[in-house]
């Protein structure tokens, strides 16, 4: 009988259920959504019985869709969305819904914890980065401090990986690259001693696993039966999101790199020294225990080419539907590259990578009367990969990566006149995996073949993951874009005082 790992991709808006062969081949998807709660400005909160019963029933839809035994399924794992904070009791049950990655209610224990320890100067110089409203500490504090007799009941914290696990097998405990997003020694793999400093209280955090550790005894009796498989299945240790994908593009060799390009973009790299946050790219705990993975986030990507769609192809989108993505592919490749020297940042929600800035935001630069809106969507499409040239060269001079032959995966991926556009403007070439939108769930089925010792480990997973399109830069369109990528860089240089100024005291708790 055909064995199979069952993956599930807790993302924001519902959960993914992917079924995965030894073979690292998709075999059928089931997706299940939940709801986001917004009771208050800032504040998005989920409840976490909803993920349960979102991998209940995409589990039993699962089995039922690809027509095949429980037994079959040899292991379950989540790759899930980072930074949820989950508080229950000693009997595990829930105390508050889960304040999510997107929630920014904490700004002011933010603020209070840098004052603290010294101010947001030294606090950055000493952890490398400042922390905000939307970190987890911030919460944790601000739960504390706001909701006391929830917060002297709570047993443990858990994050939305966690909270899974234990649904699944009845063991509280937290994965590694789960407790990078709080606070976790690289060095020493354990919880960050100086989070006792800000009024955490640490024994409310649970004992550290790796993310190939296999759970307890497996799925309980509970557990097997509402999602509809064989008691005792391995439960695997799993990751965060940003982590599973690194591990399903393949790239998790030490100073390998890969980007991501959905609604957000990244830029990540493994490496077994890089530690340091700079330029906007963080520090944090790979999938694999001996390595970090440095991430450098773009805040908005596919965001932009959906408000574009939005704005300006909405008749287009009536005609085409679906396929109203591979008309404005059509239409980018009949502007010249460089779109006449138009040029458009991506900045739409402030920046993250390679420059860290809550108050700039999308700029048309060089705009006139030859230009059309086909020009403007080329422009859009080069903005975000003139953004990736410059974390890429970050990367090369900041932690001496080596860029030169990469992978992307995302959505974006299946869009190949963006991906020779990011080739042209990088000179890099790269490649493109199979199926790149689920690259995370197959990343988290190969950490599952990997704890099952059906893979030798981390490093076999590059020639594991099938590479489907390999793409390399045309020369002639480098020299234009090499132009245009200096006034793209001379935009944000030459502006950053006006975005200050002008949107400086608009955005609450910013710069």
């Amino acid at each position: 009988m055909e064995k199979y790992i069952l993956a599930h991709d807790i993302g924001t808006s519902s959960d993914k259920a992917v079924l995965v062969d030894y073979h690292g081949h998709i075999v059928t998807t089931c997706v299940e959504p939940y709801p986001t709660y917004y009771p208050h400005p800032a504040w998005a909160e989920q409840v976490p019985e909803d993920y349960w019963q979102a991998v209940a029933k995409t589990s039993r839809d699962i089995v039922a869709k690809a027509g095949i035994e429980p037994e079959q399924i040899k292991a379950v794992v989540f790759s899930t969305q980072a930074q949820g904070i989950i508080p229950v009791d000693t009997e595990g049950n829930v105390l508050y819904n889960n304040i999510t990655w997107v929630d920014g209610r904490a700004e002011e224990q933010a603020q209070n914890i840098m004052k603290k320890l010294g101010g947001k100067k030294l606090f950055t110089l000493v952890a490398g980065t400042p922390i905000m409203g939307k970190d987890c500490i911030p919460k944790i504090v601000w739960l504390k401090e706001k909701q006391p007799e929830i917060y002297a009941k709570t047993h443990k914290i858990l994050d939305v990986n966690g909270y899974l696990k234990y649904r699944c097998t009845g063991e509280m405990v937290t994965e590694l690259s789960g407790a990078g997003g709080y606070g976790l020694d690289l060095k020493k793999k354990e919880w960050l001693g100086v989070m006792k400093l800000t009024g955490v209280d640490m024994e409310k955090l649970p004992p550290l696993v790796n993310s190939t550790d296999q759970i307890g005894s497996g799925l309980t009796e509970e557990a097997a039966r509402q999602m509809g498989l064989a008691v005792g299945t391995p439960v695997v240790g799993g990751c965060d999101d940003v982590q599973a994908a690194a591990v399903g593009s393949g790239m998790c060799g030490d100073g390998e790199v890969h980007i991501y390009l959905g609604t957000s973009a990244w830029v990540a790299a493994c490496s077994r020294t890089a530690d340091k946050f700079i330029n906007g790219a963080a520090a944090t705990q790979s999938a694999e225990r001996d390595m970090n993975l440095i991430a450098g986030i773009t805040e908005s990507a596919g965001a932009n080419i959906q408000w574009l769609q939005e704005q300006f192809f909405p008749r287009e989108k009536e005609e085409y539907g679906s396929d109203i993505f591979s008309y404005m592919n059509e239409e980018i490749k009949k502007v010249p590259p460089g779109s006449d020297h138009l040029v458009c940042t991506p900045w739409m929600l402030g920046e993250r990578c390679p420059v860290a800035s809550t108050t700039t935001r999308s700029t048309l630069f060089n705009i006139n009367m030859e230009h059309t809106r086909a020009h403007l969507l080329r422009a859009v499409y080069e903005g975000i990969a003139y953004n990736l040239r410059w974390i890429l060269e970050n990367y090369e001079k900041d932690y001496g990566f080596n860029c030169d032959d990469f992978r992307i995966i995302g959505g974006g991926a299946l869009n190949d006149g963006w991906m020779q556009i990011i080739a042209d403007i990088t000179g890099k070439r790269f490649g493109t995996v199979k199926d790149p939108r689920n690259s995370g769930a197959v990343g988290a089925a190969v950490v599952a073949l990997i704890s099952l010792g059906e893979l030798s480990g981390f490093e076999a997973v590059k020639d594991f993951v099938e590479v489907e399109h390999i793409y390399t830069p045309n020369p002639e369109n480098k020299k234009i874009y090499n132009v245009l990528f200096k006034d793209y860089k001379n935009v944000y240089n030459s502006l950053k005082g006006a975005y200050e100024q002008a949107n400086g005291s608009r955005f609450k708790g910013e710069e």
